[in-house]
């Protein structure tokens, strides 16, 4: 894929678009520079820089210092150079390569061969000219290391350079791999450089830019549906909140007309009759109900009963282990009782069942949010495990 060249002539593949394999060592780990708690965001006098540019590694050490490999190509460059070049991120390959993604950029990669004659002049005259250095900080997340150490090795290895210097621009790929879009070979000038990054910039940018596009979509649809989905959950909650409330209103009403005056209740017999709930018709209308046409007359006893004897048990009861359940049946009606809750699920069922309610055999308990059956294999747990305390709402369902 490399075009021919005389000597000393640079090499520019045109869109060179191929994938490679990242190599296992390149993959694993973060950067040392992390461990021997230093700032690995770079030199060179770009945003988050803190040391000095004339920064050195302290010499006054009794051990030796170890330092990294990514530390090392910049100081020595600095030494050799100064330090008017490219803001290079001493970090290790696959953190460079996350920074860029993260900043929608493309990647620039230097292997530096310090040996190689054409080195010293494509440095000092294109690499740290103003022209290149500007255009490589605004438009790319720059890397370099020395070619023959470390992962600079490994890289060379993997991009396989002709010959020296060595300049590509690459970017991640689904899986291990990298994608390299443009490599240069050889001395080039500053403007014939800036000219094929520019190039790389427009044509491949248009591609990952399109693609970096729908991934923002995807992540922007998935954001509204998680939002969507938070709001109907809330509504939902409010809606089974007011529900409950309201069903607390009209038992607290019952209450009252229970202990009216008898001749109160005598002298307004209509409208007292208008206000009764849908579950007051269905206890004096039995006929209307869905579940049959038995006399209830015998549920309302049982149903008293079971009240005074769970009043009398939650006389004692402490109000922060009482749990509120409402129970609503198919046809409307709505009845609320207090537990314990260390009661078992069973004790509800057995509530259900003294009400003698017609034509109710087979039937299990569903909660409505999150949606739950309590049926048979759930009757020995208790009503707080059962996540039922300290209220909750439950749906009598026929089988």
């Amino acid at each position: 894929m490399r075009s021919a060249r005389g000597p000393g002539e640079a090499s520019s593949s045109g869109m060179v678009r191929r994938m490679v394999g990242l190599p296992r060592s390149i993959l694993g780990g973060f950067s040392r520079v992390i461990g021997h708690g230093i700032d690995l965001m770079g030199i060179g006098g770009r945003r988050h820089h803190h040391q000095p540019l004339n920064f050195h590694l302290p010499q006054h050490q009794q051990e030796p210092l170890l330092i990294p490999d990514e530390w090392a190509f910049l100081s020595s460059f600095e030494q050799q150079y100064g330090s008017m070049h490219p803001f290079f991120y001493a970090c290790q390959f696959m953190e460079a390569l996350k920074i860029a993604e993260d900043e929608h950029k493309f990647m620039f990669v230097y292997l530096h061969s310090p040996e190689h004659p054409f080195t010293p002049s494509f440095c000092r005259e294109t690499l740290c000219s103003e022209l290149v250095v500007q255009f490589l900080n605004a438009n790319f997340v720059c890397w370099a290391a020395v070619a023959d150490r470390g992962e600079g090795l490994q890289m060379a290895a993997t991009l396989r350079p002709a010959s020296f210097p060595f300049c590509a621009v690459v970017a991640p790929a689904p899986g291990n791999s990298l994608a390299v879009l443009q490599q240069m070979e050889g001395p080039i000038s500053p403007a014939e450089l800036v000219e094929i990054l520019q190039r790389t910039v427009e044509e491949q940018g248009a591609a990952f830019g399109g693609a970096r596009a729908i991934n923002e979509e995807e992540r922007r649809r998935a954001r509204a549906k998680e939002e969507e989905k938070m709001r109907a959950d809330r509504q939902l909650r409010e809606e089974q909140d007011a529900a409950y409330l309201a069903a607390l209103q009209i038992d607290k009403e019952k209450e009252k007309l229970k202990h009216q005056p008898p001749g109160g209740r005598v002298q307004k017999p209509v409208e007292a009759s208008n206000k009764l709930p849908d579950h007051d018709k269905f206890r004096h209308n039995p006929t209307q109900n869905r579940y049959g046409n038995g006399k209830i007359t015998a549920s309302k006893t049982r149903y008293t009963d079971h009240q005074k004897e769970t009043t009398t048990t939650n006389q004692g009861r402490d109000p922060q282990a009482t749990t509120q359940i409402l129970i609503r049946f198919p046809n409307g009606e709505r009845r609320e009782q207090s537990f314990s809750c260390t009661d078992k699920i069973q004790s509800i069922y057995r509530y259900i069942d003294s009400l003698g309610l017609p034509g109710v055999g087979n039937y299990k308990l569903i909660s409505s949010f999150p949606r739950r059956v309590y049926g048979v294999d759930q009757m020995g747990i208790t009503l707080k495990d059962a996540g039922l305390h300290p209220r909750a709402s439950l749906f009598l369902e026929l089988q």
